[in-house]
């Protein structure tokens, strides 16, 4: 039995799946549930300064995101759910530091949530979260 989920947000379709399946965990296991979105510091070395408004504008609309899979998770009458954003990689800040934190008995997350070019240059997230993980990992393919 799960009493510590985490659910790993990147905003993608597979996340979302991923957001639907943690509700159900969650639910079933009377589990805390933790939305967690890291800001993945390493794509915001090119960032020149003519594109921080755009930028900003895709973070608000990110944050209603997360607020909206937050409010989804309370209407399945989690009585736990909290949000965690953190800024770094997705690749050892989730496995590594939140897992510990949270105390997390199973992670979920999406397949993936990059373009195969992004997934060739940085890694895929899902895949090293699978390699490194210390608790049960789910992860949930788009359909």
């Amino acid at each position: 039995m799960y009493k510590n989920i985490i659910i790993a947000m990147d905003g993608s379709e597979n996340a979302k799946k991923a957001l639907d399946r943690a509700v159900v965990l969650a639910k079933m296991n009377k589990a805390k549930l933790y939305i967690v979105n890291i800001i993945d510091t390493r794509t915001w070395a090119n960032i020149e300064a003519h594109n921080a408004e755009k930028l900003q504008q895709e973070a608000e609309v990110f944050s209603k995101s997360l607020m909206d899979s937050y409010n989804e998770a309370e209407l399945a009458d989690i009585e736990d759910v909290n949000i965690i954003v953190e800024a770094g990689s997705p690749r050892t800040m989730i496995t590594h530091e939140i897992s510990r934190r949270v105390n997390a008995d199973l992670i979920i997350c999406g397949a993936s949530g990059l373009s195969k070019t992004a997934r060739f240059l940085l890694g895929s997230v899902s895949e090293n979260i699978v390699r490194t993980a210390e608790c049960d990992v789910l992860v949930i393919r788009h359909q």
